[in-house]
């Protein structure tokens, strides 16, 4: 007989279980999510705002940004509401709803850091062809696309846990729902399951890294030709997209790339993409690039001069 659907709320156990540490964890984290939000959007209002930075990597990297901050947008603020919450509980119907955001949100992520690749390669090993390949048209379409391939994404797998039934126990030892999780609570055998999530999640972790590899591979290939004020610029702009992949997907293929099972660091890992790389990408892009920190400089002196002049 198959069991009954009666779990109407799950009790999440959240990150940290010390009393006397969990005061820290919350300024910690609420410094994280305004420093994540923060700077976010001081990437996607220059960009907007700027004249000098219309190029398609500049387009995309807004809608990174974007990205971003709805992603670290799904989780934190409930992390951090849950600090000061002794019964930390979540609807089904909300916890299925964060499985779906997050999801939706992660997989967006990976497909813009891929097209973010291809737009690299266009303009580094095609340069004479960029501007006729990368056109606005082009640019939205491949935003589009990133956009639908992470909601089917995140339909399939919201589809894999919703059909299974759950009767008891409740208790996620997590600070979010996520796949691994929910299955290990399933009251049915969840192998084909968890198989079918690791090629839904894994593979397409997997295949994108490969991708994105692939691709900086023939791009450092490619600079050996140029002249070196030109590799130097290219290599910068690049050495960015690469901290950013290893630094997002390392931790995204050991969470989904394996059989459904839950390890003790998987809380401290997923704090990783979840929140610390939401919160690194601006960093990294706006450090490692000229173009952007000049165009946040004349933004500054530009809203400072009309702050002046209507007082």
């Amino acid at each position: 007989m198959e069991p009954t659907q009666n779990v109407t709320e799950f009790i999440l156990l959240g990150l940290c279980h010390n009393e006397m540490l969990q005061p820290v964890c919350f300024v910690f984290f609420v410094l994280l999510y305004i420093a994540t939000v923060l700077g976010n959007l001081l990437i996607i209002v220059t960009v907007k705002n700027s004249q000098y930075l219309k190029s398609p990597m500049y387009f995309f990297l807004s809608y990174l940004s974007f990205v971003d901050m709805c992603f670290s947008s799904v989780t934190a603020p409930k992390l951090i509401a849950d600090f000061f919450v002794e019964r930390k509980t979540i609807s089904f119907d909300g916890c299925i709803a964060q499985l779906f955001v997050v999801h939706f949100f992660g997989c967006t992520e990976i497909f813009l850091l891929t097209v973010m690749a291809y737009d690299r390669y266009i303009a580094i090993c095609k340069p004479l062809h960029y501007t006729t390949i990368m056109t606005g048209c082009v640019c939205g379409s491949l935003v589009m696309a990133s956009w639908v391939g992470g909601f089917l994404h995140s339909i399939a797998q919201t589809f894999l846990i919703i059909q299974l039934p759950f009767c008891g126990p409740n208790k996620i030892d997590h600070y979010f729902c996520d796949v691994h999780p929910l299955l290990k609570l399933a009251c049915t055998d969840t192998y084909l399951v968890g198989v079918m999530v690791i090629v839904n999640s894994g593979m397409i972790s997997l295949i994108c890294f490969v991708v994105l590899v692939v691709s900086y591979v023939i791009i450092l290939v490619s600079l050996r030709t140029r002249s070196s004020e030109g590799r130097r610029k290219a290599l910068s702009t690049c050495t960015s997209h690469v901290a950013v992949v290893i630094i997002f997907f390392g931790p995204l293929i050991f969470m989904y790339l394996r059989p459904s099972t839950t390890f003790s660091e998987d809380k401290m890992v997923t704090v990783f993409y979840t929140i610390i790389t939401p919160l690194l990408n601006p960093l990294i892009y706006t450090l490692r690039n000229e173009e952007v920190k000049n165009a946040m400089r004349k933004l500054w002196t530009l809203v400072s001069s009309k702050h002046c002049i209507s007082h």
